[in-house]
């Protein structure tokens, strides 16, 4: 039965998790992006409450 045949099965999952493993990460961990997160300041800013008419 072919099917059983574990010999083209194991080279195919060998290749497949080489992959994986050794070369996507690397683009992965390699990814920037193009506008970084600006630090906010520690200054609160002031406001001012604003008084609705109720009535």
């Amino acid at each position: 039965m072919p099917q059983l045949d574990p010999a083209p099965w194991f080279t195919i999952l060998f290749f497949s998790w080489t992959v994986f493993l050794v070369v996507i990460p690397p683009k992965v961990m390699a990814h920037t992006f193009p506008n970084e997160p600006a630090h906010q300041t520690a200054e609160k800013i002031k406001t001012s409450p604003w008084n609705w008419p109720w009535y």
